[in-house]
């Protein structure tokens, strides 16, 4: 053994004061190696230092404030799992009576889904009427929103053409913004070089 020195962990084991079957070699290598001994005593100065310093007690909300910054992954399933569960109620009966009126709300939907399903042709009128008057209103809006815009004239004009009469005049409505835009930042670009 006399020809290494101590490895780190051996003169951990002498600092320590560990006793067994390897320790009496090291004590006799440090006994004899003078350069080992160095790094020993100098080891063990550190341990006294480090022993000698107070022992501080953090503060009481010290783990919490660290809690705090700490980032916990959660999976998506355990926060849905514990949103749901604040939801309902802790007691027992409130939980029965939940649970309850879910069961009542089930077999409520499902008999409508069963009731619909039976007269599917009401419910096909029913929606094409809506769709319809929807589509309707939609267009009375847009053809309120030209003539206020474009004038009577240009309104009638544009809905004697239909669809394409409207996109057009949409389209081009869409390229008359953006032009204007256009130039008057051209304009303020322009203003700006000569201020400058």
């Amino acid at each position: 053994m006399d020809h290494r020195h101590l490895l780190p962990e051996e003169i951990d084991l002498l600092l320590d004061g560990e006793e067994g079957f390897g320790v009496s070699p090291l004590k006799s290598h440090l006994a004899r190696c003078a350069g080992c001994r160095a790094e020993f005593e100098a080891q063990r100065e550190v341990v006294l230092a480090l022993e000698s310093l107070p022992h501080l007690a953090p503060s009481p909300m010290f783990a919490e404030r660290v809690m705090q910054k700490v980032e916990i992954f959660e999976p998506w399933h355990v926060a849905w799992r514990d949103t749901l569960r604040s939801w309902f109620p802790r007691s027992q009966m409130g939980r029965s009576l939940v649970f309850g009126a879910g069961g009542v709300m089930a077999v409520t939907m499902t008999l409508l889904t069963v009731w619909l399903a039976q007269r599917a042709d009401a419910v096909l009128f029913v929606g094409n009427l809506v769709a319809e008057r929807s589509r309707g209103a939609f267009f009375e809006g847009l053809q309120g929103l030209l003539i206020t815009l474009l004038g009577r004239n240009a309104a009638v004009a544009i809905s004697s053409n239909g669809t394409l009469g409207l996109v057009l005049a949409l389209s081009t409505l869409v390229l008359a913004v953006l032009g204007t835009a256009y130039g008057l930042k051209s304009l303020a670009t322009i203003a700006q070089r000569r201020r400058a």
